[in-house]
């Protein structure tokens, strides 16, 4: 599979299904490019053409600032210099976890981009006072504590789904690159309600209902801000519900992108 350079990093991504509408597909903080493997062939039977890519600092990709850098950059905008350099005009845009935070802030800063979002099991990245207080009631120290598995796979697919669930931590310990702070990236602008509020694009929000890090309640208050956004919950899933109900979230998402053409 392919690189693109784009200022500071070395991105490795991957297209499937060449023709139709692009669709590009954002990773958790516990996944890569990889992670898509159950949505691809849906995506691309349905005559969309995928896009996945592994986050600077994630997977295969390479970060070309010097060792102990801080010039780490927006995310955003890496996305928009790989939609400059594949030529993607006009693209959906598909996020989960981390990779919704990213996906919120690019549609907001690049929207002539984006042609609908879709976000899943989402901290979303909103600073309002008021979010976050409800975010510290839902989201204690013990749950963000348990080990990476409990917190993200929900407890019925890990109880029917070992195979499954084995593949799922096998791409999560591949994901990251050992990162100093200072190489963390940050949003162009901090995501507040007033932000989302100005938001024209349109946008799904789904969770899982068996979410622990980002329960249904917490993601339809940012759902509630977007005007017109729609809001879904994938009942018994949890932090991965693309992974662990494929079907079901494949069906959603593509209902609401199909509503959507460019």
């Amino acid at each position: 599979m392919p690189y693109a350079d784009i200022p500071g990093a070395r991105l490795w991504f991957k297209e499937t299904g060449r023709h139709g509408t692009p669709v590009v597909f954002l990773h958790a903080a516990s996944g890569t490019s990889d992670s898509w493997g159950l949505q691809e062939p849906a995506f691309i039977e349905a005559g969309y053409r995928c896009v996945a890519y592994d986050r600077k600092n994630w997977g295969r990709s390479e970060s070309l600032a010097p060792a102990g850098s801080a010039q780490a950059g927006s995310a955003a905008d890496d996305l928009e210099a790989l939609a400059q350099q594949l030529g993607l005009n006009r693209f959906h845009l598909v996020c989960t976890a981390l990779g919704g935070i990213i996906g919120l802030d690019y549609t907001i800063e690049y929207p002539g981009r984006v042609i609908s979002l879709t976000v899943s099991s989402s901290f979303t990245g909103v600073s309002d006072q008021s979010y976050l207080d409800v975010q510290n009631r839902l989201r204690p120290p013990e749950i963000s504590n348990l080990p990476i598995v409990l917190r993200e796979v929900g407890p019925s697919y890990r109880a029917v789904n070992p195979k499954g669930v084995a593949e799922w931590l096998a791409i999560e310990e591949s994901s990251r690159h050992e990162i100093s702070a200072e190489m963390g990236q940050s949003p162009r602008a901090p995501m507040t309600y007033a932000r989302l509020a100005n938001m024209e694009t349109p946008a799904l929000l789904l969770t899982g209902g068996a979410d622990l890090l980002s329960p249904p309640a917490m993601m339809k208050l940012v759902a509630d801000q977007i005007p017109g956004c729609r809001f879904e919950v994938v009942p018994e899933a949890g932090h991965a519900a693309f992974h662990e109900q494929p079907e079901v979230w494949n069906r959603l998402v593509l209902e609401f992108i199909g509503e959507h053409g460019d």
